[in-house]
């Protein structure tokens, strides 16, 4: 298998022109970016990335939570990229592939929105039911009503909205409104606005009800509770699925070793993955897992390699034989001495070769992106051209029926369908496919997919049924089948050899 991916990989070499210009070399980085919820943040970071002197492209993956950069490595500062990403209201690192670390953090992200979701979502309930009940049996609103009275019905309803919105509904907030005062609103500023619009509304109409026309004194305190934890419920299975659709990723990390057997100084150590250095001797004992690629120098084993290879069988390693991080020996010691560690193992590089793929931007997914740069300002001016309308030519209670419907158009348009949907389709199919043992090199590859009607492949190795079985036994003459049989098993029975097993 060739795989030719690295976290920094060199894009074009350095051409001499003339015997005197050179052009440099072009490299790539990835970086994890925080904070992203829809597809117009993404046109925001690709700009403010963009706008970064040395670089050259990027893209922005909003499924996959990336951002690969193409750059001049000699004309950009150091850490340019992060502080132009965090200027933009986002964070930025540079990511590394499937690290056990990343791992983690979506791990606690999807526990923190299940645990926003949850808590949103028992306190809007009663808000919901007190006022939606009262509308679908008017005999519950007056039984309500008679028991603890309108004015304090509304105060209850206040403080349980209040607790929403400021609790698991803050960061919409704390992210929108920011957003909104950059002059570059995203799907939080507009839950901020719908949510807020509602909510002052029936403050003032609890509080002050005599500031507002006579008959608009409404309260809409379930329409913001509602949105907030709609939208928390959404992001919730969004993350959840994204998760799902990256333990490809998560599978191949697992097959990383965590711990190493050095030997220095005539003594073994178990040291963690990362401290080990290419040079370093490693002892290898029968069913450990091989930590980093390297040479065996001592020993004589048999290691499965079908996680590399895909073949059953496990391969013969003797002295000057190459070992795979991620395989497994299986019946004898090896000590080998590392060649290549942590981002240059080949078991590192196919995750960041499945990473790529489904972190790819097919050609229909950019169409996309141009689309949805627009189309949160085009939601702001039609909610505002709802508002007007309504309250100039709409029925009475004009000012209410124009808040209401506004706020809805606000609601509503949620551009994340769009943003999402072509990346995360990448990402199931790519690591649907690498669960079945297939790689794709790139994401558009799926796209062109999709025209191919004739599969051929090179080699007969190449499809197996994954394990050895006798097919045929024949034998010579007077050899009886089931003696040979009998006498194969017991010469077979106390051999190591993967064939024997």
């Amino acid at each position: 298998m060739e795989v030719a991916v690295r976290h920094h990989m060199i894009y074009t070499s350095v051409v001499q022109l003339s015997g005197a210009i050179a052009i440099p070399a072009l490299e790539i980085t990835d970086y994890a970016v925080e904070g992203m919820t829809c597809a117009s943040c993404v046109a925001h970071v690709e700009r403010a990335i963009a706008a970064v002197p040395g670089v050259v492209s990027v893209s922005v993956n909003l499924a996959t939570e990336r951002a690969r950069v193409q750059y001049e490595p000699g004309n950009i500062a150091a850490g340019a990229v992060e502080a132009a990403v965090l200027a933009a209201g986002y964070e930025a690192r540079i990511a590394h592939a499937g690290s056990q670390e990343s791992l983690g953090k979506k791990d606690a992200e999807l526990a923190l929105l299940r645990r926003d979701f949850l808590i949103a979502a028992a306190l809007t309930l009663p808000v919901f039911m007190i006022e939606m009940g009262g509308h679908l049996v008017p005999s519950f609103h007056h039984f309500l009503a008679g028991t603890f009275g309108e004015q304090p019905l509304r105060y209850g309803l206040f403080a349980l909205t209040t607790l929403v919105l400021f609790g698991p509904g803050l960061g919409f907030y704390k992210k929108g409104i920011p957003s909104l005062l950059r002059g570059t609103p995203d799907m939080n500023a507009l839950v901020s606005i719908g949510t807020l619009s509602a909510y002052i509304f029936s403050l003032v109409a609890t509080f002050a009800p005599g500031l507002l026309p006579e008959g608009t004194g409404n309260v809409y305190f379930e329409a913001a509770a509602v949105i907030v934890t709609l939208i928390l419920g959404g992001r919730y299975l969004e993350a959840k699925s994204r998760g799902r659709t990256s333990e490809a990723i998560s599978r191949l990390v697992r097959l990383q070793a965590k711990t190493a057997r050095v030997l220095r100084k005539g003594s073994a150590y178990d040291v963690e993955i990362e401290q080990v250095r290419v040079g370093d001797v490693i002892q290898i004992r029968p069913g450990e897992r091989i930590p980093v690629d390297g040479i065996v120098t001592e020993g004589n084993s048999f290691v499965d390699e079908s996680m590399i290879t895909g073949e059953p069988i496990p391969v013969q390693k003797l002295v000057g034989s190459g070992v795979v991080g991620g395989t497994i020996n299986t019946t004898g010691s090896l000590i080998f001495c590392a060649t290549k560690i942590g981002a240059e193992t080949l078991l590192a590089q196919i995750i960041q070769l499945v990473e790529n793929a489904q972190g790819s931007k097919l050609p229909i997914q950019s169409l996309v992106d141009r689309i949805t740069a627009y189309f949160v300002p085009a939601v702001l001016v039609a909610s505002v051209l709802t508002f007007m309308v309504w309250l100039l030519v709409g029925p009475a209670p004009a000012l209410s029926l124009a808040l209401v419907n506004a706020v809805a158009v606000l609601i509503i348009a949620c551009p994340c369908a769009m943003g999402l949907a072509t990346p995360t389709s990448i990402m199931v199919g790519t690591g649907r496919a690498a669960e079945m043992g297939i790689l794709f090199r790139r994401g558009d590859a799926l796209q062109a997919l999709r025209d191919v009607t004739l599969v051929a492949v090179d080699k007969t190795g190449t499809l197996t049924k994954g394990k050895p079985e006798l097919t045929d036994l024949i034998l010579a003459d007077r050899f009886d089948r089931a003696t040979v049989l009998r006498a194969v098993a017991s010469l077979e029975a106390l051999s190591e050899h993967p064939i024997a097993a």
